[in-house]
């Protein structure tokens, strides 16, 4: 990954675009990454596997079940003082 500077990046943004096509580019701010430059394709891949917690639980196998039963912890609560 290619690291650039913030005014670097500003000034030569066209190439740090083009350069985005065949890796991510890392943008730094005094010395500290702040962002990252990705391609679409990048982008919609990584983007596109982010279903809600909904959905995923909707598609587990267990989804619609009833007979689950979840032991509860019988143990004594630890004494606090306050």
């Amino acid at each position: 990954m290619r690291t650039w500077q913030m005014q670097d990046a500003k000034a030569r943004m066209s190439e740090l675009v083009k350069s985005a096509q065949n890796q991510p580019q890392d943008i730094t701010l005094h010395g500290k990454s702040v962002a990252v430059v990705v391609s679409r394709d990048t982008f919609d891949r990584l983007a596109k596997n982010q279903d809600s917690l909904v959905d995923f639980m909707r598609r587990s196998p267990l989804s619609g079940a009833e007979d689950i039963d979840f032991e509860r912890d019988r143990s004594l609560v630890r004494e606090v003082s306050f």
